[in-house]
């Protein structure tokens, strides 16, 4: 049913060409470094892109989540700051994820990330500047009222770990048609079977 209410708003083709970019660009484990804002840290799209890496047998797609401020004595997968940002190198993927404005200090990085040949994603609610440093970008307009931010990141999570994409024919295969499942109950709730339906 999702699939088919997001099938003519475009936002499946989008979502789907923007997973397989990211797909294609973290090849290296431990490469793609995932990066918000001082102000959100994107907790929520590292752990889905971890579950996808276990489930698709992709290692390359488990994120290394690099924080504005770490606290001292975080667990190391929870004490990358950004000095990770400034060696990042080609064969790297840097994926910044900002709905608001990316301030100055962190599209300076980007900057230096994408001179020293990183691959640089951008996951984005508007910001031009952040866009045009991008090789692929995603925008998700404040105003859209389909897809909010947080489902957009389900999405490319979902499209990202895939292997047959959304663009693949209506009988889906059972592991496509799973993540959706999970991606609809996040967003509307569980969903109660119908008594003699399994």
């Amino acid at each position: 049913m999702l699939r088919e209410v997001l099938a003519a708003t475009g936002w499946l083709e989008r979502t789907g060409e923007f997973g397989r970019a990211l797909r294609t660009s973290a090849r290296t484990p431990g490469g793609l470094l995932l990066v918000g804002t001082p102000a959100e840290d994107p907790w929520h799209l590292a752990a889905h892109l971890d579950d996808e890496s276990r489930l698709a047998a992709l290692p390359g797609l488990a994120p290394t989540l690099v924080r504005w401020s770490p606290p001292p004595g975080a667990p190391a997968h929870l004490a990358v700051g950004l000095d990770r940002l400034e060696a990042a190198r080609r064969g790297e993927t840097l994926f910044v994820v900002a709905e608001e404005a990316a301030p100055a200090p962190l599209l300076e990085r980007v900057d230096d990330a994408r001179r020293t040949g990183a691959v640089v994603l951008a996951l984005e609610g508007g910001d031009r500047e952040l866009r045009g440093l991008a090789h692929e970008a995603l925008t998700v307009p404040a105003e859209d009222a389909l897809v909010s931010f947080d489902g957009a990141q389900h999405l490319v999570s979902a499209a990202a770990g895939a292997a047959e994409g959304w663009g693949g024919p209506a009988r889906a295969p059972r592991r496509l048609r799973d993540r959706l499942a999970r991606l609809l109950e996040t967003v509307s709730g569980p969903t109660l079977d119908e008594p003699g339906r399994h």
